[in-house]
């Protein structure tokens, strides 16, 4: 993904999924695509493997802050 959204989420008590979510429905409204790919910090996650948020892939990138959500569609190419 070269190009996407950063969203910033550190409510702790907001669950990932959710996080993802939320950002997801701002993506669609703002740029009116449906994103495939969420990038965050390892420690954003409760387990070793990323679950995928409904049709969204979540991965691990350590280049991405905690506490912020890198969003978009992902390069097919």
């Amino acid at each position: 993904m070269h190009i996407g959204m950063l969203w910033f989420d550190n409510d702790s008590r907001t669950a990932l999924p959710a996080k993802v979510e939320k950002a997801a429905d701002y993506y669609h409204k703002k740029y009116g695509d449906l994103p495939d790919l969420c990038l965050v910090h390892p420690s954003m996650l409760a387990s070793q493997t990323p679950d995928p948020v409904g049709r969204i892939n979540v991965r691990t990138n350590r280049a991405i802050l905690p506490g912020h959500l890198w969003i978009g569609v992902e390069d097919k190419n």
